[in-house]
């Protein structure tokens, strides 16, 4: 069977890899022609998976039998364009993959259906003082259809909002951008997947984020279990079976971010995919559910195995684990620790560089920057500590002076 997966970067690697292995004839779109996905995929096509009319001439051109992608956000619309174009097999309908995928139909579904959120204003370019009233500042500022924290900044005041409002819409196709107040607050994401209906939760991680100057968000790391899995779990599945019902997701994985402060737990966004923290390794790791199976299978119109969704219970799960993102000061690299050397370390079970040796970096402004990842894990709290010390200890990032490039959180 030819299957179109759309994107070719770290985060579809694995499932390029997967569905090589499965007997699939892959063909991947990406606008880079040397992502690394490329290298595996049977056909590759230079084609932006934010364009539904070139995603669907690469479909037509190969006569694929299944379109995903998994890891990134706005590609779910274009995957659920292609779909429903050729009348090919998605978890998805499309006005669904529209509302999942565009801040302003979202915040609209959560405010009519009473799922808890941060105050926010849809603002137009030429907004006036009154457009803005009711939200306190600082704000948090955010293009209505992006991903990777891409035009996202902090600003103290209206007068910031003006002077990023051009850049924020430089990375939107719409001609409005999300106006937020900010929550200070810890972040969790909740991953799971959605059968007939009712979803279960696989996983809810802290996701660990870092600011740099008037960038905010950038995610460092994830770590399972949260630290609020337990004493918020009740409210945390409320709240995911809420959104569920009010999106009208019936099949498919779910990715929903969500903040907790003195306000309770109030929702940032959500996703129908599977996460960008390479979810599709660590979930099976730690719930032995494959998800990535189950994404292709439901991709290709194939019946998917639900014997070990059903079973799984994360109020049970005695696993720990963590995805660090690696990311570097600017500089040009003259030195990485080989990766083999990495995961030959114990409870080590994944990881990647996004950049090489002689690459130049620049200033960190979003998730693009990331030097690679690494995820790590241990039978138990104490063996996953040390584990986790033990390869970070290892992982050297160095110029050509020899100076630690490395920026450890």
């Amino acid at each position: 069977m030819n299957i179109l997966i759309l994107g070719g970067g770290s985060c579809q690697l694995n499932a390029v890899k997967r569905c090589k292995d499965r007997g699939c004839k892959v063909v991947v779109a990406d606008y880079l022609e040397n992502a690394p996905g490329k290298k595996y995929a049977d056909h590759s096509d230079m084609a932006s998976t934010f364009d539904g009319e070139d995603c669907l001439k690469v479909a037509l051109k190969y006569s694929v039998d299944g379109v995903f992608t998994l890891g990134t956000d706005q590609p779910v619309y274009t995957a659920a364009y292609v779909a429903d174009k050729l009348g090919l097999p998605f978890f998805i309908d499309i006005d669904t993959a529209k509302a999942v995928t565009n801040k302003k139909v979202m915040k609209d579904i959560f405010i009519k259906n009473n799922i808890p959120t941060i105050k926010y204003k849809i603002l137009k370019e030429d907004f006036s003082c009154d457009d803005i009233n009711g939200l306190k500042p600082p704000f948090v500022i955010k293009p209505l259809d992006s991903q990777g924290q891409r035009g996202v900044y902090k600003v103290n005041d209206i007068n910031g909002i003006r002077e990023h409002m051009e850049e924020v819409l430089s990375f939107s196709r719409e001609k409005e951008i999300l106006a937020e107040e900010f929550y200070e607050s810890d972040e969790i994401t909740v991953s799971g997947w959605v059968k007939q209906g009712q979803p279960h939760i696989l996983t809810v991680t802290d996701r660990v984020t870092f600011s740099r100057g008037k960038h905010i968000g950038i995610c460092a790391a994830h770590r399972y279990p949260s630290k609020y899995l337990k004493e918020r779990f009740e409210e945390i599945k409320d709240i995911t079976n809420r959104i569920t019902e009010a999106f009208g997701i019936k099949e498919g994985p779910i990715y929903y971010q969500m903040l907790i402060g003195d306000q309770g737990v109030l929702v940032n966004e959500i996703a129908c995919r599977i996460g960008g923290a390479y979810e599709d390794i660590f979930i099976p790791q730690i719930t032995a559910v494959p998800v990535l199976d189950m994404l292709i299978d439901g991709s290709l119109g194939l019946e998917i195995d639900y014997s070990l969704l059903d079973r799984y219970d994360i109020l049970k799960s005695n696993s720990y684990l963590a995805v660090y993102m690696l990311f570097i000061k600017p500089g040009r690299i003259g030195f990485m620790t080989r990766m083999e050397e990495i995961l030959s370390l114990p409870g080590v079970i994944g990881g990647c560089y996004n950049f090489a040796e002689g690459d130049c970096i620049g200033e960190i402004s979003d998730a693009r920057f990331r030097a690679g990842a690494v995820i790590i894990s241990g039978k138990d709290e104490e063996e996953y500590i040390h584990n986790v010390k033990n390869a970070l200890d290892h992982i050297k990032i160095k110029d050509e002076k020899g100076r630690d490039l490395l920026i450890r959180f």
